[in-house]
């Protein structure tokens, strides 16, 4: 037997669109709000610093997918002209248990937590928003960029920050044949106020130190900090009108590892949202937050399409095992 071995130029080259990449995400969260899925807080290592390096397993059997994703993160990486994230993902069959593929994990986080975000978009941003804000430029406010329009159909603008403004001037480049304005801002209160949708992708990091106050964020707000509490300040938290998570248990886990020591009492699940067992956003002008984590449901709902598409379009190298 053999597995499919895809690097990471093979997994981009299987070209699945924000659309499609949507639509396995929302099937994971389905399946997850029906209890359908097995998928325990991922195990990890912490060589130093903020760095990290996680095992993270799920089963979907709905979606045929099984496997594990093993993922580092280093935030001084980027001194050393190397990515922040790195990894592998493996696919295996959930009927034999053997493994169908080894592949590049680094597009697949990317696009996948940009999915979830879009998808808590789609459940919980008010009727008609139209302003972003993105802070944090590198790899996931691009494809934040990407993910976005396809759940906010009056999008029309996008405030962009970075402290680092060689990655704002690539961000620019990047972002220069959208359908909609793209400003880059000298400071982070400039890209917040006013905005609809809030989306902070900076590095995660253990002992944070916040910029963003509640009192910069607008009444009806959504804000997704796919960096954790790293750009939120404790206020945002804990003052929201609601907090939702992509998954509560693997939080507490967080929590006892030392991370989140502000979070409401009142923490709920992303997938109720999703299958409607709860009823979400009851306000315009409530602020929402949405703590998506980045679990191993989305990684393996995204992996099971890239595999199907790679092998019936011959993507790939074959591996004796």
């Amino acid at each position: 037997m053999s597995i499919l071995y895809l690097s990471r130029a093979d997994v981009e080259r299987v070209g699945l669109g924000p659309r499609e990449i949507l639509d396995a995400v929302r099937a994971a969260f389905v399946e997850k709000g029906h209890g359908r899925v097995e998928m325990p807080p991922k195990p990890g290592i912490h060589p130093g610093g903020d760095a990290f390096i996680h095992a993270m397993p799920a089963l979907i059997p709905a979606l045929d997918a099984a496997g594990l994703k093993w993922v580092s993160g280093y935030p001084d990486n980027a001194a050393r002209g190397l990515p922040y994230i790195g990894g592998v993902l493996v696919l295996n069959d959930p009927a034999t248990g053997l493994v169908r593929m080894i592949a590049d994990c680094t597009w697949i986080t990317a696009v996948r937590t940009a999915a979830a975000t879009a998808l808590a978009v789609s459940c919980l941003a008010r009727v008609g928003a139209s302003r972003v804000a993105l802070l944090g430029l590198g790899v996931q406010g691009r494809s934040h960029l990407d993910a976005l329009p396809f759940v906010m159909p009056e999008l029309a603008e996008v405030r962009a920050y970075d402290v680092d403004a060689s990655q704002a001037e690539r961000f620019a480049t990047y972002a220069s044949g959208a359908a909609f304005g793209v400003i880059v801002t000298r400071t982070p209160r400039e890209a917040v106020e006013g905005a609809d949708v809030i989306v902070t992708a900076g590095p995660i990091l253990k002992s944070p130190e916040p910029t963003i106050p509640l009192e910069w964020i607008a009444p009806g707000a959504l804000i997704c900090p796919v960096d954790f509490d790293a750009y939120v300040a404790a206020d945002v938290l804990l003052e929201a009108d609601r907090f939702y998570s992509d998954d509560l248990r693997q939080l507490d886990y967080y929590r006892w590892q030392g991370y989140f020591a502000n979070l409401p009492d009142d923490r709920r699940e992303l997938a109720d949202v999703v299958v409607g067992r709860d009823a979400g956003r009851t306000s315009d002008d409530a602020r929402i937050v949405v703590m998506n984590l980045g679990i191993a449901l989305e990684d393996m709902a995204v992996a099971a399409r890239v595999f199907a598409h790679a092998r019936a379009e011959g993507i790939g190298t074959e591996l004796p095992l």
